[in-house]
């Protein structure tokens, strides 16, 4: 399996809706494609005092993320729904991408 950890450094003032809007709206549409949500939410410690969030995510394999997330991120649901309250607040973003068990992706799972 496939851990997909991504942090977001957001705009100053933005972390709290940033959060609500991706749980309450981006997570159901990451999963109604099948993108498996192993949890989100807002850092415990903010970097130079900007305010922070992570989204954690498990796919099958590389190339079942690659497959997955290009489709997502093509949908109309996406680009015509929560996509501007997300990117709009986000300063920068790093992704990291690394194998892991069920086990490990169980341990994270709190959604």
């Amino acid at each position: 399996m496939i851990l997909e950890i991504r942090t977001y450094r957001l705009r100053p003032g933005t972390g709290d809706e940033f959060v609500r809007v991706m749980r309450e709206e981006s997570v159901p549409l990451l999963e109604k494609a099948g993108i498996r949500v192993v949890d989100c939410g807002a850092s415990l410690v903010a970097e130079g005092g900007h305010e922070e969030a992570y989204l954690i995510r498990a796919f099958a394999s590389l190339e079942e993320h690659h497959r997955q997330e290009e489709a997502f991120y093509d949908s109309d649901a996406w680009r015509h729904g929560p996509r501007e309250a997300i990117v709009s607040r986000i300063d920068s973003a790093h992704t990291i991408v690394l194998h892991a068990s069920e086990e490990i992706a169980q341990a994270f799972q709190r959604m």
